[in-house]
């Protein structure tokens, strides 16, 4: 079957790994930007689009440098709101079905809100966008590796108390490299002594070490990246036989330089090895993407058929951070769905 843009647009689908700060429309944030009396590094959307996708990056850590210009547009609750929202009207109109949405609050409060302030402006604009679109959310709140673990000890605890309120895990996000997992621990223990969901940007911008301590030491249940993952044998089979999901970003590994080109991205591999995977934009502005245009990649540059686009889409349902009745009757519709596609 032809795998057209039309195609991949109707294909039911989640976006698990998708970061807040990293993906508003620029046309906000010019508006935002006139209201607030902040200088953007450009005046019209298409300008300002361009300066914020991340091209010219060494690393993960210049990637994450642009963060800045989007932080300083979000520090009231109208306009967290509103960019939630947004951003999962966005999804929508791509038939993102799940969206789990993540950002960290404590970036949030530089202008005097709470921690807690910050997390119902977000899920505000999340249930509106819910009872507007076809769409379900849920928020993850990040811990950041690069800031003190009492931090993160908060953030858990954020976490726990908004169990069953909307949030529905804990990560840990920010440059990998000197900064491993096991110095939020307690953060961890927190958060799954509360049988929260955890996962954790692991292996993006270092190697397998990272990602056996967030499995082993951290208690994650879901990998952000992964991408080197294949460099330990052992620990790939670990994360197959355990059917631990990769949220896989294609389009950020290549701009971090985590890998080369699409071309020479893992997630061929991790699929034939046979381990849960989803297809995620990381950052709709920064990496001037969506998830349609992922799944594009996938087909152009990987070689995945349709049929094989159809099971990672699937697979981002069975990986969601869901009550698991909720999580099947997803995963039944979106196969039921499939099924109607002409040559599927």
């Amino acid at each position: 079957m032809d795998v057209t843009r039309e195609r991949l647009l109707a294909l039911p689908k989640t976006d698990l790994h998708v970061h807040l700060d990293g993906s508003l429309r620029p046309e906000t944030m010019l508006e935002l930007a006139r209201e607030m009396g902040v200088t953007l590094p450009a005046r019209d959307p298409a300008a300002l689009a361009a300066h914020m996708r991340v091209d010219d990056a060494a690393n993960l850590v210049d990637y994450l440098a642009r963060f800045e210009i989007t932080l300083a547009l979000m520090q009231s609750a109208d306009v967290l709101e509103r960019i939630a929202y947004e951003l999962a009207e966005d999804a929508a109109r791509e038939n993102v079905r799940y969206l789990e949405v993540r950002f960290s609050p404590v970036l949030n409060t530089r202008a005097g809100l709470t921690l807690e302030a910050v997390l119902d402006a977000v899920l505000r604009g999340l249930r509106r966008a819910e009872q507007d679109f076809d769409i379900v959310t849920g928020v993850i709140v990040c811990a950041l590796r690069h800031l003190a673990a009492e931090t993160s000890l908060a953030l858990a605890r954020l976490t726990v108390a908004y169990k069953n309120r909307g949030v529905v895990a804990f990560d840990l996000a920010g440059p990998e490299e000197d900064h491993p997992p096991k110095r939020h621990l307690p953060a961890f223990e927190l958060a799954a002594d509360a049988n929260m969901a955890i996962t954790i940007h692991a292996g993006e911008a270092f190697g397998p070490r990272s990602i056996h301590q967030a499995l082993h030491r951290c208690h994650a249940r879901r990998i952000g990246h992964g991408t080197h993952l294949g460099d330990d044998a052992d620990l790939l089979a670990f994360v197959r036989d355990f059917h631990i999901p990769i949220e896989i970003c294609l389009t950020s590994n290549v701009q971090t330089r985590a890998v080369r080109s699409f071309a020479a991205h893992p997630l061929r591999r991790f699929y034939d090895e046979g381990i849960v995977l989803s297809l995620c934009t990381d950052n709709r502005l920064m990496s001037a993407t969506t998830v349609t245009d992922e799944y594009r990649h996938a087909h152009e540059q990987l070689g995945f058929t349709w049929h094989e686009l159809c099971e990672l889409a699937v697979s981002g349902f069975e990986a969601a951070f869901l009550p698991e009745p909720r999580r099947r009757d997803l995963v039944r519709e979106v196969r039921e769905e499939i099924s109607r596609v002409p040559g599927s």
